[in-house]
């Protein structure tokens, strides 16, 4: 049964996440204000916060960049309904919903058509979008020294669980492979994300596509929540468990969208993550009496990492989404390698910890110098 609605706390409202004024050993329900809208009322984001009781890293999530990618919404509610703070070490920030007013109007823009994870850092005197960026990165983001950026597929298309990340670097490497994905994209961080604003503030951060938009995908919510607990885990921050890895992702050193080269009815035949071998035909086009007008192959061996699903298609239509698998000699294939071999001995034993910033703002003297906490 429920509890009634009196027993519910009231969320607080605030312009920015200051943690210091947070007690601990409680979940705070928070309503941060970064803009107001056209009618002067305040939009305001959606914000949990666990503090836990003794101290440790702040780790951070976001959902719903894109106000139509819906699945890292539930993921967090799911890991605030398990935490307990009273033996957790350090803080947790879920952001609910970034893009409020995409959101509710069941878009991915934020306003005037401006794709939000594509505006970060932000300007302080810019435009909407640049002012909303800035404000999130400055007055949330910054805090944190963790970020798992939570996103889906987008409309007309789908996605499978799959992690953009630089596997350059040891951290985000190392979070990657945690979060147990069918695929990781080797993706160093450079279009002005919220994760490439994140790094270039020197907190490790990846991207999870958590499958299809506007909807809650159970299995891959599921399996990413599985995922970030055992990075929460690897940091110190809550008990560990014994895992098992299970089957190793594919790992991508690069990938490209295949795209029509004229309009009509598109027919895409391969599912997401399947293995495609060059030549192999990957969809058909028709016009609107059925006569098949162009075919298309893959233009390398790959595999799918998403696909469109919608059959209209203009000219310069995505069609399909093509990972390129690292050669088992490449660096890239022997770094997830060696840090699966490190991994399966680190969730067991504790031997092994992801590298940590500087922790929350009012214990840092008393924990920078110190190690890392126990399992």
């Amino acid at each position: 049964m429920n509890p009634p609605a009196s027993d519910r706390p009231d969320p607080r409202t605030a312009d920015s996440l200051e943690l210091q004024n947070l007690p601990r050993g409680q979940i705070h329900r928070l309503h941060i204000e970064l803009m107001q809208d056209g009618l002067g009322a305040p939009v305001h984001l959606p914000v949990l916060v666990a503090r836990g009781r003794k101290p440790g890293p702040v780790f951070g999530l976001t959902a719903a960049v894109h106000g139509n990618e819906l699945n890292g919404i539930p993921l967090i509610q799911r890991l605030f309904g398990k935490l307990d703070v009273e033996k957790l070490k350090g803080t947790v920030v879920g952001v609910l919903a970034v893009n409020v007013p995409g959101l509710r109007e069941r878009r991915r823009h934020l306003v005037e058509g401006r794709d939000l994870n594509h505006l970060m850092p932000g300007r302080a005197d810019g435009n909407v979008g640049q002012v909303f960026a800035h404000r999130l990165i400055d007055r949330i983001i910054n805090r944190f020294n963790f970020l798992i950026d939570l996103h889906t597929a987008s409309f007309g298309r789908v996605n499978s669980l799959y992690i953009r990340a630089n596997m350059d670097e040891e951290a985000t490497a190392r979070i990657a492979v945690l979060m147990r994905p069918q695929i990781i994209l080797h993706n160093p961080a450079s279009d002005r994300t919220l994760r490439g604003a994140a790094m270039d503030l020197g907190i490790p951060s990846i991207t999870v596509e958590i499958g299809n938009p506007q909807r809650f995908h159970s299995d891959y919510i599921k399996k990413a929540l599985t995922g970030v607990r055992a990075v929460m885990a690897n940091v110190g921050m809550v008990a560990k468990r014994k895992l098992v890895l299970g089957a190793q992702p594919v790992l991508c050193q690069s990938s490209d969208w295949l795209y029509t080269d004229r309009g009509g009815l598109l027919e895409v035949f391969p599912k997401v993550t399947d293995q495609l071998e060059k030549g192999a035909l990957i969809a058909q086009l028709r016009n609107a009496f059925g006569d098949v007008i162009r075919e298309y192959h893959a233009p390398e061996t790959g595999v799918v990492i998403g696909k469109s699903v919608n059959p209209v298609g203009y000219t310069g239509a995505r069609i399909l989404h093509l990972g390129i698998p690292s050669p088992v000699e490449n660096a890239f294939t022997q770094k997830l390698t060696t840090q699966r071999l490190l991994l399966g001995d680190a969730l067991v034993h504790s031997s092994q910890r992801l590298p940590r910033r500087d922790l929350e703002p009012d214990n840092r003297n008393a924990d920078a110098s110190g190690p890392p906490p126990s399992a």
